[in-house]
């Protein structure tokens, strides 16, 4: 007779890697890239700050780690053009209001280089196919996912950063019919 061994749960290393990976979003979001320390984010993951090297290398590392995201586009391939502005910039606000890694890259792009690199990164990988695949010239598909980019982080900085109270107050129908067109434009319109 044989007897099977328990099936294994979530090993210790991936426990503790969450752990790190969370304290890290909530101390990178309140404290910014350059206050944050490991050991502030090793105190509050519970572990010692050796653990934190030992998995992410320094700080730098832990960053990307942290700031890792996915934006979850949805495919706007085969949308009619007058609804991509308003289904992106819906998406946007949706992501802004449910993710504070978000919040947090954003204050920590505005201050830090790696911050910034990082954000770059994650907007040119994720929304410039999307700006190829729906732009007339495809060469033409980083500028103008800079363009779309530039509306969707500037009303993030106002609204969820730095809370201009006109920004705050704004219904999303409201900013989605402000910002909706000026995206869509940006990466449908014939080059002016």
């Amino acid at each position: 007779m044989t007897t099977d061994a328990p099936a294994a749960g979530p090993r210790r290393s991936d426990a503790t890697k969450a752990a790190i990976l969370e304290a890290a979003r909530e101390r990178f979001a309140a404290d910014g890239y350059e206050r944050a320390t490991i050991r502030a984010i090793a105190r509050d993951a519970g572990i010692d700050p050796s653990m934190v090297m030992r998995y992410y290398g320094n700080k730098e590392g832990l960053f990307a780690a942290a700031s890792e995201l996915d934006l979850r586009l949805p495919d706007v391939g085969a949308l009619p053009d007058k609804h991509i502005g308003a289904v992106l910039v819906t998406h946007f606000l949706d992501r802004w209001e449910s993710d504070d890694v978000l919040t947090a890259m954003l204050r920590v792009g505005v201050t830090n280089a790696a911050g910034a690199e990082r954000m770059r990164a994650v907007l040119g990988e994720q929304l410039g196919p999307v700006a190829a695949g729906l732009c007339p010239d495809p060469a033409d598909a980083p500028r103008r996912a800079a363009l779309a980019a530039s509306q969707i982080l500037g009303m993030a900085l106002a609204r969820y950063v730095l809370k201009f109270p006109p920004a705050v107050e704004m219904t999303r129908e409201e900013v989605v019919a402000w910002l909706a067109p000026t995206v869509q434009r940006y990466l449908t319109a014939e080059t002016p």
